[in-house]
C-alpha cells in the first residue's frame, strides 16, 4: 500500500479507517499474531482502539492519514468494512470500486488498475 500511497497521494487521498481488531487475544487470536506478538484484547473504549490503531500503523510503516471508527462500529457496518476493505471515492462522494471484506487484505494490483482509471478519468 506505502508504494501506492507514494505513486498516487498527488491525485488522490489516502486514508485507513480502522475498525474492530479483527484477531483480539481474548477472541480469536491468529498463531501468526501470537508469533509475532501481536497480542491485543477487544478494545472496550476509544482510547484503547486508538492505541491498537497507532501501533497498526507504526508496525506496517502506512505513511497516509489513519482514521478512527466508532466504539458502534459504523464505518464497518455501512461499508461492510470487516476485516478489511477498500474502497475508492471520487471528488463528487460516489463510491466508484469496492472490494469485498477480505481477511487477505487489499489486492494491489487490481487497485492499482482502479487508481490508474480514476485518475486518468479525472
Amino acid at each position: 500500500m506505502g508504494s501506492l500511497y507514494r505513486a498516487y497521494k498527488n491525485d488522490v487521498q489516502f486514508i485507513l479507517v480502522y475498525v474492530k481488531e479483527a484477531h483480539p487475544d481474548d477472541r480469536r487470536q491468529m498463531d501468526a499474531n501470537r508469533r509475532a506478538g501481536v497480542i491485543y484484547n477487544t478494545p472496550t473504549t476509544l482510547q484503547e482502539r486508538a492505541r491498537v490503531a497507532s501501533d497498526c500503523v507504526k508496525s506496517l510503516k502506512f505513511d497516509f492519514p489513519c482514521l478512527l471508527d466508532d466504539m458502534q462500529n459504523t464505518v464497518q457496518q455501512q461499508y461492510n468494512a470487516w476485516p478489511a476493505k477498500t474502497c475508492l471515492v471520487a471528488k463528487d462522494g460516489k463510491i466508484i470500486y469496492l472490494t469485498k471484506g477480505s481477511p487477505r487484505g487489499v489486492n494491489a494490483q487490481e487497485l492499482e488498475a482502479e487508481l490508474k482509471r480514476l485518475v486518468k478519468a479525472e
